[in-house]
Parts: structure tokens; C-alpha cells; sequence
């Protein structure tokens, strides 16, 4: 006879039902997958056997029967063992060793060789997809069940073993697993211990305002300086004046990194800071592979990419920042298909003046010839150059402030304090649209949102003018302007706030 009971994978960053058929036939013994299946589903004949025999039940190795598994739509890859824990209930029911009602259930889950039921990567997205699909219940890993609580309007039940899932299904059978609860977020308790102060970082006091700005309204940084002054520092203390992630950032952040297999707890409760280094390759980080997979841009998606040495990096995935910066998208296409993945995220470069890094220095003379000097320049193409909002000098540091034991400047809760307020105003803004920073709006915002006074207007053009910038850079001095002022409080856009923000542009 033949059943069918569903299951589900990710394709790209969204969920597929997959429904799982099993028919049992006379004849020589035999147990067959077909659907275009990888080396992980063919073997989950191996695994799903020695499952079921040891949970007590009769192994298909018992029988004299062909067994055949379909997994449609038969056109698609299937990838993983996600569908060990639906093949093995598919196989019981269609040898009547339970029985149960399967059209409004859905099943997740790798299986070991004791019926153990094992950990699987996407299980948010899995159990949203489920959910959209009209399912009423998902059976999910131990594991895997408080990342699946965070989506509301479906059961979730949390499995240990196929034992204890195939008497919770029976009809025949007094057991019954406990309904998982729906998962609650404590905001008050998502801030992270703060490893890197703002105030533990002598001077630099420019460099720290422009970071300031930046994480007020998702813009993007270059630091230049030479080594040793405190560009990476700096960076990485960029992630303690974050504003806390909300509800729907923390849905969007932990299905990514739950696909990629990054998820280190249940669930994310920290904006992402991504640092690949410069030798990382160009799939790694924008992503790809025979089957596409979330590269570091996406993994970045609402936190930090860090870009250290960042001429340092190969020239295709400097370039291959355009789409992103400008769109908040990746599209990978591969000759098998295309994807969309996600990629809204605050980038921070750093760079040194030439490549010994003593140009402009007082106190070290640069060893670089003129021609070395441009050509480590040239590296970054003036559409990145238009692409980054805030170019920002760091300095060498007087030895007397390095040695000056007491904290420097404001601590970074009272920065970030800043930073959630003007933040704030920016999501009362945009309350009405897709948008939650002012980096985000297009030129119809800017319309709206952005209206100068003609004396604000005619500083604009004439420095732009002066700057030769490009639209896009003048639309972007616009925006940093509007970031500015949402800092202040202020409604309108003034003329300190242009000329701010005319301040960060290259020099």
C-alpha cells in the first residue's frame, strides 16, 4: 500500500514542503529513494532501518518487500537527513505498525542509529513555511524546539525519539507528548556583556563620533589611519553601542544563521559582527556554491561586516559589494538557479594610507614610491568610494595619552542611549513603509522625509559642486545630514547638519 506524511526543506533562505510517499510492494527485499536525493538522503535508508529496529519495531530488512520512498516535487534537489524522521513514520504506517492521521502534521528531524532524533539546521524557517502552508502541528528535535516556539499560530512538539513520536501518533496507544510553549523573549536581558569600550579607547575622539552616527542610522565606514592607531579596535567596539535587536530582527537574523549552521543558541539575541579575513574567497563571502548558500554578507544581515585591510581583499569581492550596499540584497546565480538573500548591514573598512602605512606620518618616513602608492588607492573603484558615507582619519596617538591609566571620553551605554533614541525617531518615521534607518531611504524618501530650506539647499550645491560629487554621493550627504539631526532632536535638517556631514566625505 502506499501513505504519504510531509516534511520540509530550505531552498535558499525559504522553506519547501516536501511530501514523503512510501509504498510497499512484494518481492525480493529492496529500499529504494527516488526524488533526485543526495548522498544524505540515499544513506538515510541505512540510518532509518537500524532507527526503527532498535526503537522496537519491524526493520524493512525484517521483510520480503520492496520498499519505495518518493520524495516529491521530484524535480528538486533534496538535500540532508531532514527527512529521516518522516521516512521512518511513513514506512511504519504504511506497514501498519501505527496508525495515525497524517495531512496536518509535519515532520523534522535526522534520525541515529538508536531512533535518537538528532539536531537540524533551518528549523525556523522549516516550522514558519509549515505554518503558511496551513499545517497545524511540527515535530521537531529536542534541540531544535525553542527556536521553533518563536513562531506563534502552530503546535510545536519536541521530539527525542522515534519511539516516543510514533506512541504519541497511534491511535492505538495511551501517550501523549506535551505540546512545546510558545518561546518568550526577555529583551531586558538581550545586551550581551561588553567585551571593548568606548571609553577604554584613548582619544579619537572624530573617529567615535562618526562611528556614532553610523550605527544611529546604518551607514557605512572607512577608517584610514596607520597601523597600529586603533582602526580595528575601534571596530570592534562599534558592536557595544548597538541598539538591542527587535522581535521581527531576531526572526530574520536566527533563520539566516540557523541555515548556515552558525546558531550558537536557540535563538540570536546579539546583532551579528562578521570579520572574514582578506585571503577569505569571493564565495565565501558573497556566497554561492553548486547549491547556493548565505555567504559572510548575508550572515551579516542586520549587524557588522568588518573589513579589515580592506584593499587587502580580492578585487571581484570588493566589487561585489555594489548590490548590497545599494540594494540590501545579494542575488547569487548560478547555472542550477538564482537566490535572493538578504544583506542589510553596516559596513566598517579600514585601511592604511599606503601600503607601508607611514604616508602623512610625523615621526616615520614612508618607503612607498608614488606609482605603489596609487595603485593601492585605485583598489577601491570610485563606485565603492560613492557607496561609503563616512571617511574617517584615525591618527597616531600621543605616547602620554596611551599611558594615562583613567578612562577616555563617554562609556558606551550613554553612546548607545543616543543611538536608541534617534533610532526611535527613525522607526515613528518610517512606520508606514519597509524601511528602519535613514541609510535605507531611496530618492522618493528623501523627498518626504528630507525637505532642505534654501539656505541648507544652496551649502549643498555649492559644496557639492566644489566636491564633484556624484547623485549618489549628494544623496547620501542627505541622509547623514538627516541622521545628524535625528541625533540632536531636531525636525529639520540645518545648516551644522550639512556641512557635518560634508565633513565625512573623501577628502
Amino acid at each position: 500500500m502506499s501513505v504519504k506524511v510531509h516534511a520540509a526543506q530550505v531552498i535558499g533562505l525559504k522553506g519547501t514542503i516536501i511530501d514523503v510517499e512510501v509504498d510497499l510492494s512484494q518481492g525480493l527485499h529492496s529500499f529504494t529513494v527516488v526524488g533526485l536525493p543526495d548522498k544524505a538522503v540515499e544513506e538515510s535508508k541505512d540510518r532509518i532501518s537500524a532507527a526503527i529496529k532498535n526503537s522496537l519495531f519491524i526493520s524493512p530488512q525484517k521483510k520480503n518487500q520492496r520498499v519505495t520512498i518518493s520524495l516529491a516535487p521530484a524535480d528538486l534537489k533534496k538535500e540532508g537527513p531532514v527527512f529521516d524522521l518522516a521516512i521512518a513514520l511513513a514506512y511504519l504506517l504504511a506497514s501498519k505498525q501505527i496508525n495515525f492521521e497524517s495531512s496536518e502534521k509535519i515532520f523534522l528531524g535526522e534520525l541515529a542509529l538508536d531512533g535518537t532524533i538528532r539536531r537540524i539546521k533551518g528549523t525556523l524557517i522549516l516550522v514558519k513555511s509549515a505554518q503558511k502552508a496551513g499545517f497545524k502541528e511540527v515535530y521537531v528535535p529536542e534541540e531544535n524546539a525553542k527556536e521553533a516556539g518563536l513562531i506563534k499560530g502552530i503546535k510545536i512538539f519536541s521530539c527525542k525519539n522515534l519511539k516516543e513520536v510514533s506512541a504519541h501518533l497511534d491511535r492505538r496507544v495511551e501517550f501523549f507528548l506535551e505540546e512545546h510553549p510558545e518561546t518568550k523573549i526577555d529583551f531586558d536581558k538581550l545586551q550581551t556583556e561588553i567585551l571593548l569600550d568606548f571609553a577604554d579607547i584613548k582619544g579619537q575622539e572624530t573617529a567615535k563620533r562618526g562611528l556614532e552616527i553610523a550605527a544611529a542610522g546604518g551607514h557605512n565606514i572607512l577608517m584610514i589611519g596607520p597601523p597600529g592607531t586603533g582602526k580595528t579596535m575601534l571596530a570592534k567596539a562599534f558592536a557595544s553601542i548597538l541598539p538591542p535587536l527587535s522581535f521581527d530582527e531576531i526572526l530574520e537574523v536566527t533563520s539566516i544563521h540557523s541555515v548556515s549552521g552558525s546558531l550558537d543558541d536557540d535563538f540570536m539575541t546579539y546583532r551579528p559582527f562578521r570579520s572574514p579575513h582578506h585571503t577569505s574567497s569571493y564565495v565565501a563571502v558573497v556566497g554561492g556554491g553548486a547549491y547556493p548558500r548565505p555567504g559572510e554578507i548575508t550572515l551579516s544581515h542586520r549587524g557588522v561586516l568588518l573589513l579589515d585591510e580592506f584593499p587587502e581583499f580580492e578585487r571581484r569581492v570588493i566589487e561585489s559589494l555594489r548590490q548590497p550596499l545599494e540594494d540590501g540584497v545579494i542575488t547569487v546565480a548560478r547555472s542550477r538557479g538564482s537566490l535572493r538573500f538578504p544583506a542589510r548591514f553596516i559596513m566598517i573598512c579600514t585601511m592604511n594610507p599606503c601600503p607601508c602605512g607611514n604616508m602623512g606620518s610625523k615621526t616615520k618616513q614612508c618607503i612607498c614610491s608614488q606609482s605603489s602608492i596609487m595603485r593601492y588607492q585605485r583598489k577601491i573603484s570610485g563606485p565603492i568610494v560613492d557607496r561609503i558615507d563616512l571617511w574617517l582619519e584615525v591618527p597616531q596617538i600621543e605616547h602620554e595619552k596611551l599611558s594615562d591609566m583613567q578612562s577616555s571620553g563617554e562609556p558606551s551605554k550613554e553612546i548607545q542611549a543616543r543611538i536608541i533614541k534617534a533610532r526611535d525617531i527613525q522607526k515613528n518615521r518610517f512606520s508606514d513603509i519597509k524601511l528602519l534607518t535613514n541609510s535605507e531611504m531611496s530618492v522618493r524618501e528623501l523627498k518626504n522625509f528630507c525637505a532642505l530650506s534654501e539656505k541648507v539647499k544652496n551649502i549643498l550645491n555649492q559644496a557639492a559642486q566644489r566636491l564633484d560629487l556624484s547623485g549618489r554621493a549628494y544623496h547620501r550627504v542627505i541622509k547623514l545630514a538627516r541622521t545628524i539631526a535625528d541625533l540632536e532632536g531636531k525636525d529639520n535638517i540645518e545648516e551644522s547638519h550639512i556641512l557635518e556631514s560634508l565633513q565625512y566625505r573623501p577628502k
